[in-house]
């Protein structure tokens, strides 16, 4: 047999054999049957071993979204008998406006009689939008719950100022003595007891915000800043007057804004002011200084007149940019000026600043800068005034943590400490020359530092000195209390006849307390804790 024909018959053999095989049929072409309940009727389709759920749905034109529910889930490889059921799932969100009822909060204050009562800011209920969600699945609600919640309106407290007997026996005084608590400002007049309001805090938006605080020098008028409505970095406050002998009188807007360091009154003019301003700015401390100095006129129905350009603004020394603070002598015949850099006075022929002793700045690292405190002695011949003493070690100058108490004769211009280590804080305030008294003599209180190398924290006694730095006394508080917070201490305007010296008065833990200069007798005339400033003429 040839090769050819051998192969030719191995072929055809195969052919024989492939023949009586029986025929073979591949996985991907076996289907397999799948129920699917969906919106509430059944399907069946047929789809090739090895599909998923997914696919199955697609087979029967189906589709589930975000919110249905499908068993099992998509991924799931189809096996015999499998039964799909899909869940329709839908959400229905609806918007609902709620009342906030106000709270009402009680605030006590001595400077009403007890049981009577002030309203100082009505009650007024808040807005509260509430959204909710629902879910249905197969149209049947399932839960409910809240998606959003936004105030639209917040609720304002009702507060309501409510008398208290006052604990302390009622002092005689002299003058007026004018005092801000809780944005309010009240009044005392003839004896302690005696309490008027003057300017009451009805526009929660803008209280007295405490910066200006000044009666005029013939007792007539109150002069004070209050808080802007207007957002900070547009305008900071607003400068008022009131009347003090009307007791109907409504405040008068001099339309003068953002006033942070000086506000005074013309002693010389009546219904006159002087005032410096400042530009609101978005960063720390929220203000660039103008060190500029206005004076204005105004009349008792709100009337107001030209106002006269002094300073023209200015950039007001190292470390200008925090401000410069003004003070008048006693007999109003001279207006001295601090700024970080030094003092002097305003000359107001040449409408500029006679520089009288620079001062080394306090470099403090930070968003504020050092006006060292100024005051005039009761002869208007001596500036008392805080200045930059040397430093310890290799400490940079304006980084000296030391400051004394320095007097500056405005006759020979002479200058030399007379307190040291008082505090960067000390305020010098003379009281009033008494004319029966040799050579005008009088009493100069200052705050003393209780831990001098940390003056800018620490609290502060008040002392009581003669002007030439003799005498030294502390009277208030007793050792070992809290400290008093910085602040100007305020003496009366004449010598009460039950004492044996004049008061001076300052804040003390929120209250106001009156010190007798001679015995160094302290009394607490209120307990509530709210008082913030004071004047006193």
């Amino acid at each position: 047999m040839s090769f050819s024909r051998l192969v030719l018959l191995l072929m055809l053999s195969a052919l024989a054999l492939s023949g009586c095989l029986s025929p073979q049929v591949s996985q991907s072409q076996v289907s397999l049957p799948v129920s699917i309940s969906a919106d509430g009727q059944e399907y069946t389709v047929e789809v090739s071993t090895g599909s998923t759920v997914q696919q199955a749905l697609n087979s029967a034109g189906l589709s589930a979204g975000s919110l249905d529910k499908v068993e099992p889930p998509l991924y799931t490889p189809i096996s015999a008998g499998l039964t799909v059921k899909v869940t329709r799932g839908r959400e229905e969100f609806e918007t609902q406006q709620n009342v906030i009822p106000y709270e009402r909060q009680l605030v006590r204050n001595e400077s009403l009689p007890q049981g009577e009562t002030l309203m100082i800011q009505p009650g007024k209920n808040g807005t509260q939008e509430t959204t909710y969600r629902r879910y249905y699945e197969d149209d049947a609600l399932v839960n409910t719950s809240i998606s959003r919640v936004a105030i639209l309106e917040a609720a304002l407290p009702e507060i309501i100022m409510v008398g208290v007997r006052s604990p302390f026996a009622p002092l005689p005084i002299p003058g007026k003595l004018v005092y801000l608590a809780s944005g309010s400002a009240w009044m005392m007049q003839g004896s302690t007891s005696n309490r008027t309001p003057v300017v009451s805090n009805n526009d929660p938006a803008t209280p007295l915000d405490g910066r200006i605080l000044k009666i005029s020098p013939n007792g007539k008028w109150l002069l004070f800043t209050r808080k802007s409505a207007q957002p900070a970095d547009k305008e900071i406050n607003t400068l008022w007057v009131v009347s003090l002998t009307d007791p109907l009188a409504k405040p008068i807007n001099l339309r003068t804004p953002n006033i942070v360091h000086f506000a005074d009154w013309d002693p010389k003019t009546s219904m006159t002011v002087l005032y410096s301003t400042v530009e609101p700015r978005t960063a720390a401390p929220g203000w660039q200084a103008n060190n500029d100095l206005f004076r204005m006129r105004f009349g008792d129905k709100g009337a107001l007149g030209v106002r006269e350009k002094i300073l023209e603004p200015n950039t007001g020394g190292i470390y200008g940019w925090w401000g410069t603070n003004f003070i008048w002598s006693p007999d109003g015949s001279q207006l001295a000026f601090s700024r970080p850099d030094g003092i002097g006075l305003v000359n107001f022929k040449d409408k500029a600043l006679l520089p009288l002793a620079e001062i080394v700045p306090l470099q403090t690292r930070s968003d504020w800068a050092l006006i060292p405190p100024l005051g005039w002695g009761a002869d208007g011949r001596t500036l008392f005034f805080v200045t930059h003493a040397p430093p310890p070690g290799l400490v940079n100058l304006e980084e000296s943590p030391n400051f004394d108490l320095s007097a500056l004769s405005l006759d020979s211009t002479a200058r030399a400490p007379i307190i040291q280590q008082s505090g960067m804080f000390a305020y010098p305030s003379a009281s009033f020359a008494n004319p029966a008294q040799p050579e005008k003599a009088y009493y100069l209180s200052y705050l003393q530092a209780l831990i001098p190398q940390q003056s800018d924290t620490c609290g502060y006694q008040l002392v009581l000195i003669d002007r030439d730095g003799s005498n030294h006394k502390v009277v208030f508080p007793q050792p070992g209390s809290p400290g008093l917070e910085p602040q100007t201490p305020v003496w009366s305007p004449a010598a009460p006849t039950f004492v044996e010296g004049d008061f001076v008065a300052v804040v003390y833990l929120g209250n106001l307390w009156l010190i007798d200069a001679a015995s160094g007798t302290a009394t607490q005339v209120t307990d509530d804790g709210l008082i913030q400033k004071i004047d006193w003429k």
